[in-house]
């Protein structure tokens, strides 16, 4: 289980951004490894329950389960990070991820019992980190892998702020989160998700609010992030975006749109800039409540590799 810090370097922080728009996502084809991937979609709902919600690239979805209820109080709970899920003994698994409540950002993990709807009494924990984690935070996510064997977690956040946009960074050690940075310059960005984790780096693909489709290549340690242009148009109509790996080296995508409860789902070759295949898979035969913030489960031990 990942040890969460209890305290926060930064307890305010500020907001986002980058640049322009359409997105010439080709017709879907029926490739073989796109046809057998999924992505195991979750989602916190205003009354502070999980939801779980298998989707694959034909595309189709199961429906949708909600349990455990009554994770979180009504109405505090936003920008849950993606979460870690492992089996346990003899039925169920841990779940691990990050939530804010309110203003405040907790590690949060649970064990199921075997229906995966209701949690195992007595095993939900909330391990305060800090404060600040108000509206001027877009999005939140939690990089955990070890990447030819080396280990880390980070944490970054979008970040509104009054002239300039944010990405910040933490490290996770053991003694908590630290090596706090900030990069500037991402203003017009509208909303990210992770899609490679390295060794030393976390890439991401962002739409801004224009359109267009970035990926955003953040190192781990010294250095900036470096920005390529994959797209320029017809991308702004997705609140949400949650992606999974698919085959060796690409990525099952979701974008959400939150103002007509709609998903689509592509398929994304590995990212090389303007030359990255993009093909639309066609729309999710589910509704995507509004209210709802989406995440993504996964299993301990996968690593992205779409970026």
């Amino acid at each position: 289980m990942i040890k969460y810090g209890r305290t926060l370097a930064a307890a305010t922080l500020v907001t986002s951004a980058l640049v322009t728009a359409p997105a010439g996502a080709a017709p879907a084809t029926s490739a073989t490894t796109t046809a057998a991937c999924s992505l195991r979609l979750g989602s916190v709902t205003p009354g502070g329950d999980h939801t779980s919600q298998t989707i694959t690239a034909t595309p189709s979805a199961n429906p949708r389960q909600v349990g455990p209820k009554d994770l979180y109080p009504d109405g505090q709970a936003h920008l849950p990070t993606a979460i870690r899920t492992e089996l346990v003994v003899p039925a169920g698994e841990e779940r691990t991820g990050l939530v804010a409540l309110g203003s405040r950002m907790y590690g949060t993990s649970y064990l199921t019992d075997g229906t995966g709807t209701a949690v195992v009494p007595g095993s939900v924990t909330q391990t305060l980190i800090g404060g600040g984690w108000d509206d001027l935070h877009k999005y939140v996510e939690l990089s955990h892998a070890a990447p030819g064997g080396i280990e880390r977690t980070n944490v970054y956040s979008l970040i509104n702020q009054f002239t300039d946009g944010l990405i910040a960074r933490w490290t996770v050690t053991p003694s908590g989160w630290k090596y706090y940075t900030t990069f500037g310059g991402f203003k017009s960005v509208k909303t990210m998700a992770l899609i490679g984790q390295g060794s030393t780096y976390d890439t991401f693909l962002a739409t801004t609010n224009g359109g267009a489709l970035y990926t955003v290549k953040v190192p781990t340690g010294a250095g900036k992030p470096v920005v390529t242009k994959i797209r320029t148009s017809t991308w702004q109509g997705f609140e949400t975006l949650i992606a999974e790996k698919c085959g060796n080296y690409g990525t099952l995508l979701l974008g959400i749109d939150k103002d007509t409860g709609t998903g689509y789902l592509y398929a994304v070759g590995h990212a090389n800039g303007t030359a990255t295949v993009i093909k639309g898979l066609g729309k999710v035969p589910t509704t995507f409540p509004a209210a709802d913030s989406y995440f993504r489960f996964y299993n301990t031990g996968t690593v992205l590799n779409g970026g």
